[in-house]
């Protein structure tokens, strides 16, 4: 199959910065030997690498304020850090820059609807925290086009972004099932869906929830549909970088926490009312009982103070990708394992 690559550096959708937020910059932000974890503390902020271009996930609105469960993952770090969800600076980054950004230190999390994967563990020198998003690869065409299956996009053109994990499933379902198309791969996420919404593919993939984000900029967005097949599993989690393991395990611990606040029922509005609860279970977690926060450098009660600011997880889901959103993405198995989900943090004890 031959490939039409295009790359072209232009945003046609969207206008992307280079940073964003009411902190100053930071300079020179490379990686030492000394874990990430006490220059993010002596430095008083998080540089949390985003795309800042996803609805849902991270978006830059017309206000300059950043929003999405990427980066509200970012927020409650440092809330759990700093008593202050805005001791953030966002970067702005593409697929093919965000592992170099975390490599070289330019960022110190990595929020970016990214997905987990073996290479990217090893290879490219990645530590994962927990996921905050299962998702899975699917494909969007338009609704006239008579398309209702993979096996109706035989010799079509698919649009498709380079540096990630679609392009590479694509390939291997399509392999699989005997089908020829015609990929065409860029590596501008705005032009890949640029081109699609001028026609210039039949169809255009990604993950499920980007196609579901994407489709709302579109200019008829209800002109557009995405098939029932999923055609991978996306689990979407942050990353540190390899080596830095006490800032990895306060990311981790902190993401268990907003997992673990909404199973107790513990969120935004009654954390401090629930500070004297007597359950040994909501007292460890909100710091009230044991020692559990200076494990990890922190104050005892870094997870109330997460809660607190930004709220639990099915907080931060329902304002991020919630009924009341335009995505309205359902939680299937984003929801907590005891309401039929998957989603579920380890004992805090």
């Amino acid at each position: 199959m031959r490939k039409l690559t295009l790359i072209l550096g232009t945003s046609l959708i969207f206008a992307t910065t280079a940073c964003g937020g009411n902190t100053a910059q930071t300079t020179n932000p490379s990686n030492t030997s000394a874990d990430r974890w006490d220059t993010v503390k002596n430095r008083g902020q998080v540089i949390c690498g985003v795309s800042g271009e996803v609805p849902g996930f991270s978006f830059v609105g017309t206000d300059g304020k950043y929003s999405g469960i990427d980066v509200d993952i970012c927020r409650a770090v440092a809330a759990a850090l700093f008593d202050n969800p805005d001791a953030v600076e966002y970067r702005n980054l593409s697929a093919k820059e965000r592992f170099t950004a975390l490599q070289t230190g330019e960022v110190d999390i990595l929020s970016r609807n990214t997905t987990w994967t073996l290479s990217r563990a090893t290879s490219v020198g990645l530590e994962f925290a927990p996921v905050v998003f299962y998702d899975g690869q699917a494909i969007m065409v338009r609704k006239n086009s008579n398309i209702k299956s993979l096996a109706d996009l035989k010799d079509k053109a698919i649009c498709v972004q380079t540096g990630t994990t679609t392009e590479q499933n694509l390939a291997d379902q399509m392999r699989k099932r005997g089908i020829t198309y015609k990929p065409v791969v860029f590596e501008d996420v705005n032009v890949t869906f640029a081109t699609y919404s001028q026609g210039r593919c039949e169809a255009v993939t990604a993950d499920r929830s980007a196609l579901v984000s994407r489709r709302t900029t579109l200019p008829k967005p209800e002109d557009n549909v995405i098939l029932d097949e999923v055609i991978s599993s996306e689990p979407l989690a942050p990353a540190v970088a390899k080596g830095n393991t006490k800032w990895r395990d306060t990311l981790t611990w902190v993401v268990y926490a907003l997992i673990k606040a909404e199973e107790l029922g513990i969120n935004s509005q009654n954390v401090g009312q629930l500070a004297t609860s007597n359950d040994p279970d909501v007292k460890r977690l909100l710091g009230t009982e044991g020692n559990l926060g200076e494990g990890l450098g922190l104050t005892n009660d870094f997870a109330a103070k997460a809660i607190k600011h930004v709220g639990n997880y099915g907080e931060i889901y329902d304002r991020n990708l919630g009924p009341k959103t335009k995505l309205n993405l359902p939680r299937g198995q984003n929801q907590q394992w005891t309401k039929g989900g998957i989603l579920y943090s380890p004992p805090f004890r």
